[in-house]
């Protein structure tokens, strides 16, 4: 169809700047910069071979608990890497905040789940509460991206609220979706399930853009938790 293949140019643009995005904020000397735009990328490009070959859906692959562990596992390694390590400590520590923030902008594709709804090829609760959600997140983060950049500590509790309402967000996307998967743990269901999800291009959304939003958000928590570092990284 052809707005999937519109869908598949925005998405894979998408994951092009966070990749970008992160890569420049979470290290300073251009080849570390390379490793972290290798390493993103070739994930990505396993996310792709999942989505084209099936591989998770629950027709022909794995199904939910496959899609489980592709949301989950990229995080925890994320979040091990970059809390557990001195070196991603100090990479953390020096991670502009503006930049953390300013990339969920691209979480306005959330107007696809809105689409692929209107279509009847997604179900609701789940593409209604994601879609939206994701388009508040993404319109609200270049402002609270400005604002901590402006004034650091005036502009902390504005975007430790904005990180709170981005990561329940994600959550319960992740939640709902599960509950709209075919399987024993689908809960709704009336209507399509949320199995294109497993699909390309559907799939870079869970098991790429979405555990990477939610070690962003996990980042800016650990910065936005302690004063250490405000003033002198937010406007880096």
């Amino acid at each position: 169809m052809q707005f999937d293949l519109i869908s598949a140019t925005a998405l894979t643009a998408s994951a092009a700047i966070v990749i970008a995005v992160l890569s420049v904020a979470m290290a300073r000397e251009s080849a570390a910069r390379f490793r972290l735009a290798v390493a993103l990328s070739g994930w990505f490009v396993v996310v792709v071979a999942l989505g084209v070959s099936r591989a998770l859906s629950a027709d022909a692959g794995i199904g939910t608990p496959g899609l489980g562990l592709a949301v989950v596992l990229p995080l925890l390694v994320i979040a091990g890497l970059t809390l557990g390590t001195a070196s991603g400590r100090s990479a953390l520590a020096n991670a502009p905040l503006p930049r953390l923030i300013a990339v969920h902008t691209l979480r306005v594709i959330g107007v696809t789940l809105l689409l692929l709804y209107a279509a009847g090829r997604l179900p609701g609760p789940f593409a209604p509460l994601a879609g939206w959600g994701d388009i508040i997140v993404g319109i609200s983060a270049p402002f609270v991206a400005w604002n901590i950049a402006r004034n650091p500590f005036a502009g902390r509790m504005v975007a430790l609220a904005w990180n709170l309402l981005g990561s329940l967000d994600l959550l319960v996307a992740i939640g709902l979706g599960v509950a709209s998967a075919p399987g024993a743990l689908r809960l709704f269901a009336a209507g399509p399930s949320s199995a294109i999800m497993t699909n390309h291009p559907w799939l870079l959304i869970p098991a790429f853009l979405v555990p990477l939003f939610l070690a962003t958000h996990l980042a800016l928590f650990a910065r936005l938790a302690g004063r250490v570092g405000m003033r002198e990284h937010a406007l880096a």
